[in-house]
């Protein structure tokens, strides 16, 4: 698939796995690696731009992948996020659809929504929520999509 494709069709929370097509180097060539790993892995899709228009130039849409985190003692230190946008040369595929009856913690903000949790039930998204104190998080569950807001109004952490 292209980057537009997933643009165009995959749902939020989807983990998509993106390659140049090039074998994995072996571990002993850490550079080699390490360039590779750039071009090819897998995250879950969070955030869907549309193009901005610049004075001079338009950007093209673009797409985010969460990749992961790093932790120490149960605090995030540095999350990893990837930008892609749509003229990208790599190859995408939706590897994982998030599962119906999951629910979606997003947050709208610029006129874009993201993605900041996918959990398994309401009760682990409210408890999410409580934990990490958004207060402006909106919740959505997969497979309801035509209803705007699960569970009622705006949750206040």
């Amino acid at each position: 698939m292209s980057a537009i494709t997933i643009i165009d069709t995959a749902p939020l929370g989807a983990l998509i796995r993106y390659t140049d097509g090039s074998p994995k180097p072996p571990a002993r060539f850490t550079k080699k690696l390490a360039a590779w790993e750039r071009s090819n892995g897998v995250g879950r899709l969070v955030k869907k731009e549309p193009p901005r228009p610049y004075p001079k130039r338009t950007a093209p849409a673009s797409f985010t992948l969460h990749e992961g985190n790093f932790s120490s003692d149960g605090v995030i230190l540095v999350t990893i996020m990837r930008s892609h946008s749509a003229d990208s040369a790599l190859v995408f595929e939706v590897a994982e659809e998030p599962k119906p009856g999951q629910v979606r913690v997003l947050l709208d903000f610029g006129g874009n929504t993201e993605l900041l949790h996918l959990a398994e039930s309401i009760t682990a998204a409210e408890l999410w929520i409580a934990k990490e104190g958004y207060r402006n998080a909106r919740l959505e569950i997969v497979g309801d999509e035509e209803c705007e807001r699960a569970g009622g109004a705006d949750l206040a952490a």
